[in-house]
């Protein structure tokens, strides 16, 4: 291959260039972002970013020294027959990288809504953070609690309006658990409470109800940023399908990161995984695809949240499998979920203050491990501990 072309120049893009290059590829590389900035992480924007913390957080990469060619403010237009359409013009290339990652979901109504997606978005959103405003987030999830965590230290006044019955309840069944969080940090939870429209002095819910609020933050997720691929050759299906080696259907075209629907070998699926470990560590898969290895992505799905003061981690993937409690979340600070699967392998892992527990947790799903129920839900026995022959 002569001409790679990396499509998206966020964290997922900028490894897929390092990663290219450690592989051994010594041809021209072009790396195209859509926004103006040097290439950033994004998981600080609702962490440090909009807490006042930090007002960049730029990914620490020599793109000068890894030669490259840079084109920012650039958007993919559209793809045929080895070229890339952008709004700067075509490229030809031998090899492509599809990572343009994902775009947050906006209801209807004709109010602003803050989303959070960009630094752009963040510094936004942090100046319309000032003390006293009333700020309403729509969504329970974990941008939405830890924008609410940022809006609460601020001095705002807060609501979260979800449309579910507890936070998070579209993708875990233990929310309910989290419910008394708002409550403790000042913050006002609204539940089973679908938005009708977003105005320009607040929310309209479906029960014809008013929020009135000064700021609206739209947190009800997002959606893979391939509309630009519709009509090419490249197959689509909640983002780019691709298999376990990140390959798509197009020959020397591969996808990394929020866009990519890759198939899991480990847990029998396919998987679409919108978390900064996915866009760190699936990269190195994919160059060594473009490049002739048989490299393998087949990861245990990993995230983290920091919110309410509290530190939330999650590994695996725990759809159909059996939930067993580490602690009482009722009464306990610090507690674990734990997801064994019909023959008592541990499937996933949520930890709230528990990093030991996860870091733990986090190998045996690795490793498949078969587990003793009993002695996992004590939270006085190390997991490693929980194993039997």
């Amino acid at each position: 291959m002569d001409h790679v072309v990396v499509v998206g120049a966020g964290l997922a893009g900028v490894r897929s260039v390092e990663a290219l290059r450690a592989h051994g590829y010594q041809g021209r590389i072009t790396l195209i972002g859509e926004e103006p900035h040097r290439p950033y992480d994004r998981p600080p924007l609702s962490k440090a970013v909009l807490l006042g913390d930090a007002d960049s957080t730029v990914v620490d990469s020599d793109l000068e020294a890894l030669d490259i060619r840079l084109m920012l403010g650039t958007a993919a237009k559209g793809l045929h027959d080895g070229v890339l359409s952008t709004t700067d013009g075509e490229l030809a290339f031998d090899g492509l990288v599809v990572a343009t990652g994902a775009t947050p979901i906006r209801l209807r109504g004709e109010g602003h809504q803050h989303v959070l997606r960009t630094i752009d978005d963040a510094l936004a959103l942090r100046a319309a953070l000032v003390e006293g405003a009333r700020v309403a987030v729509i969504g329970a999830g974990w941008i939405g609690a830890e924008v609410a965590t940022a809006a609460a230290r601020a001095g705002c006044r807060v609501t979260v309006v979800e449309a579910g019955d507890a936070p998070v309840a579209a993708a875990l069944p233990i929310g309910r658990y989290m419910i008394p969080w708002y409550a403790e940090a000042g913050v006002e939870l609204v539940l089973d409470a679908p938005v009708g429209s977003v105005d320009p002095d607040g929310l309209t819910l479906m029960n014809g109800g008013k929020i009135e609020a000064d700021v609206v933050v739209t947190g009800v997720g997002v959606r893979p940023n391939v509309a630009w691929l519709d009509g090419s050759d490249v197959e689509l299906d909640n983002g780019v399908l691709v298999d376990e080696h990140l390959r798509s259907f197009v020959p020397n075209v591969v996808a990394v990161g929020d866009c990519a629907n890759w198939y899991s070998r480990r847990f029998g699926r396919r998987m679409r995984v919108e978390h900064w470990d996915t866009a760190l560590g699936a990269p190195d898969t994919a160059a060594a695809t473009l490049m002739g290895e048989n490299a393998v992505y087949d990861p245990v799905p990993y995230f983290w949240s920091e919110q309410f003061g509290r530190m939330v981690q999650y590994a695996g993937h725990h759809h159909g499998a059996r939930l067993v409690l580490r602690g009482d979340p009722e009464t306990d600070a610090k507690w674990a979920a734990c997801w064994l699967t019909h023959d008592h392998r541990l499937a996933a892992i949520l930890t709230v203050d528990r990093p030991r527990d996860l870091v733990q947790g986090r190998r045996l799903v690795e490793g498949r491990q078969r587990l003793d129920a009993g002695r996992l839900a004590d939270p006085s026995v190390t997991l490693r501990d929980c194993t039997v022959a």
